[in-house]
């Protein structure tokens, strides 16, 4: 897909791997809308894309776990930049000690997200196709003992993006359905872990190693491979997986047994 002129919602867009993506689209060529509970740091990033960008940019608030703000944000869009093309369903959180509030956000609004996105993209309702991608993680491809829970949603972002593929397909919504799956990203959500792993905090000078181990990403390097996935129009029911320096790409669109990885230099 070529991004001029298209326009992207991304959700979690005001710091972080949201931001960068946010950076990317709009470097692109792209027009963005940007949807994020802070509303200080949603109206200071617009404030400075706006210098550069001029009308490209839309900032709104808008809480994920809220449905009514959801529509409203995609309406808004949709009027204010027109047809949607792109969604990047990024918003996230790391808490263990509040599971509840981790599955609700990770995985329940992505769903919502994603599945009034289709109402304004699938061909059957008018729109004109384009690409969704849902931001999940390495713990989703591989378990992290320090956070189940996070564990859990991210497994489940990834099973959600591979069925809604292959749905897609056979009903002709015009969508691919992908997930991006980061390692450890140079963020503020990185440097809270320690504080934010629970009853498993005992465990937590195991995600210290990882991180020696595997390296940190920077919010640019998965802004990259954003850009990789949102292009390339073979890509549908994928899940990439972006850590240091290479790139493996899970391809899983129908089920287990037709799973391979392959790695990309």
């Amino acid at each position: 897909m070529a991004l001029e002129g298209k326009t992207a919602v991304v959700t979690g867009a005001a710091m972080g791997i949201g931001k960068a993506m946010t950076e990317i689209l709009l470097q692109n060529g792209a027009k963005v809308a940007l949807l994020d509970i802070n509303e200080t740091a949603g109206e200071t990033l617009m404030e400075s894309l706006k210098k550069t960008y001029g009308a490209k940019t839309l900032f709104m608030k808008c809480d994920v776990e809220s449905e009514e703000q959801i529509k409203a944000a995609f309406q808004k869009t949709k009027e204010t930049l027109g047809g949607i093309d792109i969604l990047c369903n990024n918003a996230g959180i790391l808490n263990e000690a509040s599971w509840e509030k981790t599955v609700s956000i990770n995985l329940t609004s992505v769903i919502r997200v994603a599945y009034i996105a289709v109402e304004h993209m699938s061909k059957l309702k008018g729109g004109q196709g384009g690409v969704i991608v849902n931001t999940a993680s390495m713990a989703g491809i591989s378990p992290f003992v320090t956070c189940p829970t996070y564990t859990a949603t991210k497994f489940g972002v990834i099973g959600f993006t591979r069925a809604m593929g292959g749905a897609s397909d056979q009903l002709g919504y015009g969508i691919r359905f992908n997930a991006i799956c980061p390692g450890f990203v140079q963020t503020d959500l990185l440097a809270g872990i320690p504080d934010r792993l629970g009853q498993f905090s005992e465990l937590g000078e195991s995600t210290g190693v990882m991180m020696e181990k595997i390296g940190i990403l920077t919010t640019s390097d998965v802004a990259e491979s954003l850009l990789e996935i949102v292009k390339d129009e073979t890509k549908n029911g994928e899940a990439l997986l972006v850590l240091p320096n290479q790139r493996k790409i899970a391809h899983a669109n129908r089920g287990p047994s037709n799973t391979r990885v392959t790695e990309k230099s």
